[in-house]
Parts: C-alpha cells; sequence; structure tokens
C-alpha cells in the first residue's frame, strides 16, 4: 500500500514526491527503455482524486523521466474495462495483481494462455488508446482542485 510509503508521507507533508534515480527499478526501467523496449501502463483516477492517487500522480514524472509512459483515465472513462490490474510482459505472460481491502498485494497469478494473453492485450490497447498522459492529466487535476 502507498501509505505505508515513507515517500507517500513526505508527498502528504510537502507536496512533492521524493526519488532516488538509483533505486533498481528505475535503474531497470531506464535500462529497458534505452535497449527499445516499451514501458508504459494506465492508471484510473477518482473525481476527486485521492490523497494516494495524487501522490501517484506526482510521482509519474519520475517513472516518466526514465522512459515509462503513464496514462491516466478518469474512473468513469474506465467503466467499460475490465477491472483488473495487470502488467504484460513481452506480449507473452501477464501478471495479474490481487490486493486486500487495504490495498496490498496478496498475489500474482501469471497467465501464459496465448488467446488470454491476447484479451490482456486488447484490453491495455484500448486503455492506453483512451487514456491520456500524466502531464495532460495533472494539469486536469490541479485545475479542478
Amino acid at each position: 500500500s502507498d501509505r505505508e510509503d515513507p515517500d507517500f508521507q513526505e508527498f502528504l507533508a510537502t507536496g512533492s514526491s521524493p526519488c532516488d534515480p538509483n533505486e533498481p527499478w528505475f535503474v531497470n526501467i531506464k535500462a529497458q527503455t534505452e535497449a527499445g523496449k516499451a514501458v508504459g501502463r494506465v492508471r484510473i483516477a477518482d473525481r476527486p482524486t485521492t490523497a494516494e492517487q495524487r501522490f501517484l500522480l506526482d510521482y509519474a514524472r519520475h517513472n516518466a523521466a526514465v522512459g515509462e509512459d503513464i496514462r491516466y483515465l478518469w474512473r468513469e472513462d474506465a467503466a467499460d474495462l475490465p477491472a483488473e490490474d495487470f502488467w504484460i510482459f513481452d506480449s507473452r505472460i501477464v501478471a495479474v495483481l490481487h490486493f486486500d481491502d487495504a490495498d496490498n498485494i496478496t498475489d500474482i497469478g501469471l497467465i501464459t494462455e496465448p488467446a488470454e494473453v491476447v484479451r490482456y492485450a486488447i484490453v491495455r490497447d484500448a486503455a492506453m488508446h483512451h487514456a491520456v498522459p500524466y502531464d495532460q492529466f495533472a494539469a486536469q487535476v490541479a485545475a479542478t482542485e
């Protein structure tokens, strides 16, 4: 859960999320994107956004700095998409994340069956098509709050 993250606590106190670009996640994503791989995600946000969502929206600038394409959809605009949180790796493996009520990951299911992977790719493509880049979304949020 992001609520337990010290960076979230600092964001609450200062309005800005800190970042260490030498963290393994950022080093890996930078290496992957520099090698030509696409890394991206779509996040869903409530209207009005929660503190956790504003934290992740601010943090997205760090992800984008290493080449990650982060986009956003308002929850009502995502209503026709499945409510699953997943990652697709190399168009061959889907990792479906399962969370408890406190927003902690409890399990990760792996899917390798080709037809199911394609189904998730279609969902991803639809979400990416309708979502907006994080910086545009951040401007929308700033204009309404």
